[in-house]
């Protein structure tokens, strides 16, 4: 199957998963990673390591070629704490795809052309073998707002969309750009974004650090829709583009 799509691939499987198989319906979700240590070498060893409890289904190394960690029809230990939409630990329900980048902690670097050519030809197989809805491709960070960053503002998530392999808001850029640090006008606009927050899929904010969890589940709806600008603060701009994901 994997040669038919062009997909250079490799197995070397992890004892980090959960038994029994899971039901194919049951399988809604594509998650993405990055591995977030300094050498790809670690971060393998760290996934097929039971000492460390974690593992991805997929990992696209720097070269682009794919190793195969953990069989579709396991539940592999890479989203953790997690929830969307009415979903909670995603492990249960997603394909976890890890992709080689050392993140944020370690010099946060581009990704490769072949990385990102090998993620296509993956995404289009498992859109099409468990029938995943674009809105379904999540990165880490949407999931887990106030525990992770990953894949992080680098990530492709706009050309993705252009090819239908990801969800994105479909307005002018460069239009809506003057919006960009323009002030929302009150505290009922503020609530009105996070809703729409809400209504896409973000987990639901409560307890006393409401404030800052704020600024966690903004910064990880910029580092998915408005990438060239991470501050964690609710602008026009970004009410605008929450508007447009609601309605699309």
């Amino acid at each position: 199957m994997y040669q038919k799509i062009g997909l250079k691939m490799a197995t070397s499987y992890s004892p980090n998963f959960n038994l029994p198989k899971r039901v194919k319906n049951r399988i809604k979700f594509i998650i993405i990673h990055y591995t977030g240590m300094k050498k790809e070498l670690d971060a393998i060893k760290r996934l097929q390591d039971p000492r460390f409890k974690v593992s991805s289904h997929y990992l696209v190394k720097h070269n682009g070629d794919i190793l195969t960690l953990v069989p579709d029809f396991y539940e592999a230990w890479h989203a953790g704490l997690s929830k969307w939409k009415n979903y909670k630990n995603l492990n249960k329900n997603s394909i976890g795809v890890e992709i080689t980048n050392p993140g944020h902690q370690y010099g946060y670097k581009n990704f490769s052309k072949e990385q990102i050519l090998s993620l296509k030809k993956l995404l289009k197989y498992l859109i099409k073998k468990f029938k995943i809805k674009r809105e379904y491709i999540l990165g880490h960070s949407d999931i887990s707002p106030d525990r992770k960053k990953d894949p992080g503002e680098k990530f492709p998530w706009k050309k993705l969309a252009n090819i239908r392999l990801a969800w994105y808001h479909n307005l002018d850029s460069t239009k809506i750009k003057e919006f960009r640090k323009v002030k929302i006008s009150s505290k009922f606009e503020e609530k009105i974004f996070i809703n729409n927050l809400y209504k896409i899929g973000y987990k639901k904010i409560r307890g006393f650090k409401f404030s800052k969890n704020v600024e966690y589940l903004t910064k990880a709806f910029q580092r998915r829709f408005r990438q060239d600008l991470i501050d964690g603060k609710i602008d026009q701009e970004c009410l605008k583009i929450s508007k447009n994901l609601v309605s699309s």
